[in-house]
């Protein structure tokens, strides 16, 4: 990809998730206007995974409206979360002073994180949850990465997992309600395009940009980035509950997620890995 094509493709981007945000701080999806509880989009063994959090600097990447950042402060951690969307960022910082939380926010590219935090570095960086598809290089985020832990410090990455990404979110007319393997589960084919006026939440259309681009990556990809940027990896989990319900048949589960009944298929992943 040329210079001049990754900038057209992030800046459409970062215009779409600008012109979403709107969307999202009205939405039932995100539920700000009720009693605001940001653990509500953690497993459980996310908790066990990251450990002790109070007094340790944690930045989440690509933080958007920042409602799992909010978490991390309120768990005692010196919170930090970036985004490239000044939308996403000037709505993240009004959440958490309303919620009276002390989390700092900064606006900047993930792959420019390392001057934008002006060499700060951090016992935890998090990120996630539909993130890792809006970065076309995986090496280049690793070391970008790397360079913002401590030695010793933890990336923790909870991603949606390929195989949900591969399957389509609802069927094509004329199809019955099977799920039917649509996008690709290896990454190395090239941007997907997207123009969608609605996004994953419910909510009026996007008013603006709605063109978008993602990028697909599979397992062994997210894998080896890390290893060549020279984390260890410590832990691999794989998961069959969402925090929310994609498909109509999915079934609310104990602790409050939606999963599907049969067949049993990996659909988040969290891999935690350490400097």
């Amino acid at each position: 990809m040329t210079t001049d094509e990754y900038t057209r493709l992030m800046r459409a981007n970062q215009a779409s998730w600008d012109a979403r945000t709107p969307v999202h701080l009205a939405s039932r999806f995100y539920g700000l206007d009720q009693d605001l509880d940001p653990d509500r989009w953690f497993a459980e063994f996310e908790w066990e995974d990251l450990g002790e959090l109070s007094g340790r600097d944690v930045l989440h990447l690509q933080c958007h409206l920042g409602t799992e950042t909010l978490a991390f402060a309120r768990r005692g951690a010196r919170a930090v979360g970036l985004d490239f969307s000044e939308a996403s960022v000037a709505a993240a910082t009004g959440i958490a002073e309303k919620a009276g939380v002390d989390v700092t926010y900064v606006q900047a590219n993930v792959y420019d994180a390392v001057s934008a935090l002006e060499g700060r570095q951090f016992d935890v960086v998090y990120t996630g949850k539909g993130a890792l598809c809006y970065l076309p290089d995986l090496d280049r985020w690793a070391d970008v990465v790397a360079q913002l832990l401590w030695p010793g410090g933890l990336l923790y990455v909870v991603e949606f997992h390929p195989l949900l990404n591969s399957l389509g979110p609802k069927p094509a007319p004329g199809e019955g309600p099977e799920l039917l393997l649509r996008h690709d589960y290896l990454g190395g084919g090239g941007p997907v395009h997207r123009d969608a006026t609605h996004t994953y939440t419910d909510g009026p259309a996007v008013e603006g940009a709605t063109d978008s681009y993602e990028w697909m990556h599979g397992m062994d990809e997210v894998l080896n980035a890390l290893i060549g940027a020279g984390l260890a990896v410590r832990r691999l989990r794989e998961s069959d509950e969402l925090p929310w319900q994609r498909w109509p048949r999915m079934v609310r589960t104990p602790s409050g997620w939606w999963r599907l009944p049969e067949p049993r298929i990996p659909l988040l992943y969290g891999l935690l890995a350490a400097r």
